[in-house]
């Protein structure tokens, strides 16, 4: 830092990590943990949060197939600013039958938004969203790069449109990198897709 930055003191940490793991059965769990962590002493209107102590802690897992639909959730709360905010934990087993996509965000808050879920419980929906599709992603490509000759996916063969196309800058559909994703003369109709 330049000699002339002022000095900082932390006041507050949020800690947010998502991992997916790939389970024997075939299916994903997506987990997903935050944390919102006081360096000082922090006095709420219901407890004590001593230095370094945790005034939200909590945890998802969303178990999903490779095409992102929901079979089973699990959410749990060990801190939160008042007794009552583990109690709304089992509310999230609502978004069982869900698919991740297009409008995922807004069809969760339906159902675990404002006095229907926690906060930072559906605010973590999010992170775990791009954690899934990552995940999930990262499953295809291992299988596509272990695919033999004459399979889907060899030179002069269609490619169906990859849902990357036109979600930001870098992989519009007139850009170079799109170019090398989806080669003209190799693209099939575009794919209905949900926004």
């Amino acid at each position: 830092m330049p000699p002339d930055t002022p000095s900082r003191q932390p006041i507050h940490v949020r800690r947010i990590a998502c991992t997916g793991y790939e389970r024997s059965d075939g299916l994903f769990d997506i987990e997903g943990e935050m944390q919102d962590i006081s360096p000082t002493c922090t006095d709420l209107l219901f407890k004590l949060v001593p230095p370094g102590g945790a005034i939200h802690h909590m945890r998802i897992v969303l178990t999903v197939d490779r095409d992102l639909l929901i079979h089973d959730v699990s959410a749990s709360i060990e801190a939160g600013p008042t007794v009552g905010c583990a109690d709304i934990a089992p509310a999230y087993a609502g978004l069982k039958g869900l698919q991740i996509r297009a409008g995922f965000r807004q069809k969760a808050k339906a159902i675990v938004g404002g006095v229907n879920g926690c906060t930072h419980l559906t605010e973590l929906l999010g992170p775990l969203a791009t954690t899934a599709m990552q995940t999930t992603m990262a499953v295809m490509r291992r299988e596509r790069s272990g695919r033999k000759l004459g399979q889907p996916g060899q030179p002069g063969k269609p490619v169906p449109r990859p849902m990357l196309i036109n979600s930001c800058h870098t992989y519009r559909e007139d850009g170079e990198t799109a170019k090398l994703l989806w080669p003209e003369g190799r693209a099939t109709a575009p794919a209905s897709q949900g926004g």
